[in-house]
């Protein structure tokens, strides 16, 4: 079992690494450097209380981040939020690597308008195995942002520098988001074999008995299969079909309803409960919300 250390401050991180004491005590860019991939992390999970972005340049390394290990690639970003455990798993691989590592804590946000948004930029709950492919240019213009941020508050902290900082972390925010957005364009033949084993998955879950024991299909049964976090796996269908996750699965439980409707003549509540529906009136709900009929109007329309 690994040892757990919880870093409750950007200023302990500082210390760790044996780095000055932070400018700003919410916010801070750390280089990726001899002190970072020297350190000994021996078999400890580093639990965090702030927001992580880093781009890691120059090794192919691992690192265990929740329960999914993530191999990196030159010039990979990443996105930590608060409260996620990170391991280093093989300490020889990431030496002589570079890069940088954004650091902000809640508080820094909390009052601002980023503060409200930041639950939108879904990619802080994808796995590290999904993390963002820069190009070169996409790089620098990530980089050109975190340097604003070190800027900002190494100069004579006034009015204005928090909102700047926050700016600035913003825009490298919606800057990644575009880029990802990019990724999954460029990647089709990657998401379209994800989601023709999300397709094949779907028959098959609901060929089988497994509805009448384990339930409903759920997103997050499908993100466990294709070993995608929840997030990735919904805007990964978004961005390839329109559609969310949880809406392509309840449309074909309604397709396959119609089917048993005008196939069979079992009862409603049977049909229902070989679905995964413990009571027919959640089965009842979605396929009238889907079709505009009760099943028992839909049969007897047809």
């Amino acid at each position: 079992m690994s040892e757990i250390v919880s870093i409750k401050s950007i200023s302990e991180v500082h210390r760790i690494f044996g780095l000055e004491k932070p400018h700003h005590p919410l916010v801070s860019v750390l280089p990726i450097d001899d002190r970072m991939t020297n350190f000994d992390y021996r078999n400890v999970r580093y639990v965090f209380d702030f927001y992580q972005i880093s781009l890691k340049q120059g090794f192919s390394g691992s690192m265990r981040y929740g329960r999914n290990t993530y191999d990196f690639e030159e010039g990979t970003l990443t996105f930590i939020k608060p409260h996620q455990s990170i391991q280093v798993e093989n300490q020889e691989e990431i030496k002589g690597s570079s890069g940088w590592t954004l650091l902000f804590h809640p508080d820094l946000i909390r009052t601002s308008n980023l503060g409200k948004t930041m639950e939108a930029f879904s990619f802080f709950d994808y796995d590290q195995h999904e993390a963002l492919h820069l190009s070169d240019k996409e790089r620098m213009i990530v980089t050109e942002l975190v340097q604003k941020v070190k800027e900002e508050y190494q100069q004579n902290i006034d009015k204005h520098s928090q909102e700047l900082i926050v700016a600035n972390i913003e825009l490298l925010l919606k800057y990644s988001e575009r880029f990802y957005d990019q990724q999954f364009y460029t990647r089709t033949n990657l998401n379209k074999d994800f989601l023709s084993k999300f397709n094949r998955f779907l028959k098959d879950y609901y060929r089988s008995e497994a509805p009448m024991s384990e339930g409903v299909l759920t997103v997050r049964h499908c993100a466990d299969h294709l070993h995608l976090s929840v997030n990735y796996l919904g805007d990964l269908l978004k961005a390839e079909t329109g559609r969310s996750a949880k809406e392509h699965i309840q449309d074909y439980v309604v397709e396959h309803a119609k089917t048993q409707l005008l196939g069979t003549r079992e009862d409603v509540s049977q049909i229902a409960y070989q679905l995964g529906y413990e009571y027919p009136q959640g089965f009842n709900k979605l396929f009238k919300a889907r079709v505009g009929l009760s099943p028992s109007q839909y049969r007897k329309l047809n």
